[in-house]
């Protein structure tokens, strides 16, 4: 009985123990992978690893905080906070690693941000907020999947973007063709970038679209092809930011 007391002692004592150190580590590693493995669920680059390594990293570096000034006597009246504080700035390296920039569009900023959150909660879980810590996973999650449940509910059920890449022979200065059989077929056209090859002779399109439901895009594809000259039509996965 002895021992289980001392356990829950050390884990929830403010100052720096073994026992309590291994704890708020293991716990900051699983809130991070929960966190991770629906980032990873949705394709993107910093999954269940990267988020269990930034949420045990700035665990750490609070728990290194509040130790130094424990340990040495001539910095009790130092501040605890001092180390942990430069982990949200310092953070910010990883989430711009995670931003995507593709021809003016910009996409990862919700895994950027979801970064930048599992940190804060790696540094409370150091600092022994247990169940704010708890209740802040909970909430990330929330935001991450309910919420992103509605907006597909508000713009269209099972809505889906996609990018259209089209090679076209030639240098081809209108796309309204294009354009319409797209339209024919309920796709929206939410951002056009357009590179010619004046050597190659060849205009290449990259569309990002949006359509309301699941989509067969084979005779779409077809249909553009009867009024282009196309060379290759190719077409990406979701994309989500």
């Amino acid at each position: 009985m002895n021992i289980w007391s001392d356990i829950w002692h050390d884990i929830t004592t403010n100052d720096v123990t073994v026992v309590g150190s291994v704890f708020k580590l293991i716990l900051s590693l699983f809130l991070g992978s929960i966190v991770g493995l629906e980032r990873k669920s949705k394709g993107q680059i910093a999954g269940d690893r990267t988020f269990a390594l930034i949420a045990m990293g700035a665990t750490l570096a609070m728990l290194l905080s509040i130790y130094i000034p424990q340990e040495y006597l001539g910095l009790k009246n130092g501040d605890p906070g001092r180390i942990a504080a430069q982990v949200l700035t310092g953070i910010g390296f990883l989430g711009a690693g995670a931003i995507i920039q593709m021809k003016g569009s910009v996409r990862g900023l919700t895994t950027a941000a979801g970064i930048w959150m599992v940190a804060a909660i790696g540094l409370a879980v150091g600092a022994g907020m247990y169940i704010v810590s708890l209740i802040a996973t909970a909430l990330v999650l929330f935001i991450l999947v309910s919420l992103e449940q509605y907006d597909r509910k508000r713009v269209g059920a099972g809505g889906q973007t996609r990018v259209i890449n089209i090679e076209i022979e030639g240098i081809v200065q209108s796309f309204h063709s294009i354009d319409g059989i797209l339209d024919s077929h309920g796709v929206k056209i939410q951002d056009r970038f357009i590179k010619y090859d004046f050597k190659q002779q060849v205009s290449c399109v990259d569309l990002m679209v949006f359509t309301k439901g699941k989509m067969d895009y084979a005779p779409v594809f077809n249909e553009i092809s009867r009024v282009m000259p196309v060379h290759t039509i190719t077409l990406s996965n979701d994309i989500n930011i």
